[in-house]
């Protein structure tokens, strides 16, 4: 029974390799990534079988295709590869210092529920743990200190700063004017226009929360984890962004 014995290597060893596949499986829940998964799994374990069975044909089929099989891999999972990269950069212990308190929340959402009440629409992004510098640089540098009338300020009607997104990076406003990417997710409604796709957009890229006001219901909308959530109210818009940036 020997074989049964496990060292305290033995034990690290598959603690790693769990803690691997649980947050690679997080990464690509809920997307094409998933399927495209199970079927590459299924691929390998026929490929398995032809070697136990000694089917030389289709084994010497299966090694010659390996090398494209890792390239495919790396293809279809670029995003989510690249997520996942980008996240080992920073860590939760790294964020727990530089988290700026409840006074951030209550500015972004006082200049969202600003913007709705003023029917004036708007596309505010919060970097999290992954960075946004390629998004921040298409945009203009401000450096400004978050403030909810700063916010307003910059959305409003015929203003330079007032197309594309502002992104905000702990009590600052870095920059605002920036482009972001654009879903073309088919779940969203046709009523929805750029803003929204916008949003919805580098909520795919990237673990940003982006908040988006619409100009012509003045709903508030919250895209985060690659999902939209519509018809966030005024009442409930600082507990979502507690939940979320806390």
């Amino acid at each position: 029974m020997g074989f049964l014995h496990f060292t305290f290597t033995d034990i690290i060893d598959i603690l790693v390799i769990g803690i691997i596949i649980y947050y690679f499986l997080r990464f690509i829940k809920g997307t094409r990534a998933l399927q495209m998964m199970a079927g590459l799994i299924m691929i390998f374990f026929l490929a398995f079988i032809a070697d136990f069975l000694n089917l030389q044909g289709f084994s010497w089929i299966m090694s010659g295709l390996k090398t494209a099989w890792i390239v495919a891999f790396v293809i279809l999972f670029q995003p989510e590869i690249r997520n996942a990269l980008a996240s080992l950069g920073k860590t939760r212990f790294i964020r727990a210092f530089i988290r700026e308190g409840e006074d951030i929340v209550v500015e972004i959402a006082n200049g969202a529920i600003e913007l709705s009440e003023k029917g004036i629409g708007g596309l505010i992004v919060i970097e999290r743990e992954m960075g946004l510098k390629n998004y921040i640089d298409t945009g203009i540098p401000l450096d400004a200190k978050l403030k909810s009338d700063l916010i307003s300020t910059i959305f409003t009607p015929y203003s330079p700063l007032h197309d594309g997104a502002v992104i905000i990076r702990g009590n600052t406003i870095v920059a605002a004017a920036c482009i972001l990417p654009l879903s073309d997710s088919p779940n969203l409604p046709h009523t929805m226009g750029t803003r929204h796709r916008a949003a919805l957009g580098i909520a795919e890229e990237t673990d940003a929360v982006s908040i988006v006001i619409s100009e012509e219901t003045r709903r508030i909308s919250i895209a985060v984890d690659r999902e939209l959530r519509t018809n966030i109210t005024r009442e409930n818009l600082k507990e979502e962004l507690k939940k979320l940036l806390l």
